[in-house]
């Protein structure tokens, strides 16, 4: 990937392409979903084409939110209902 441009030579801006990577990691839309999604907004972009943004995309937004994220340790607990992952502070 290009490091210093990585959505160079691309038809939508770079927004277009973050905005519909970040909604299908993060909630449980189909590429189908965010296709009629972007319909909505007056923007035409085929579900195939938001596949491959993801595929490309989404292991660098992996490798630069990962530094972010909150440290966990392997220190479990559970009650009646819910097993749940104690974090570190």
């Amino acid at each position: 990937m290009n490091l210093k441009n990585p959505f160079k030579w691309r038809h939508f801006k770079k927004e277009i392409i973050l905005l519909n990577v970040r909604w299908y990691l993060r909630y449980p839309l189909s590429y189908r979903d965010l296709e009629e999604m972007m319909l909505e907004r007056n923007l035409e972009v085929d579900h195939t084409t938001i596949f491959r943004w993801v595929q490309r995309y989404s292991p660098e937004i992996e490798k630069r939110s990962r530094p972010h994220a909150m440290k966990t340790n392997d220190s479990w607990t559970t009650d009646e209902t819910y097993m749940m992952k104690r974090t570190s502070r």
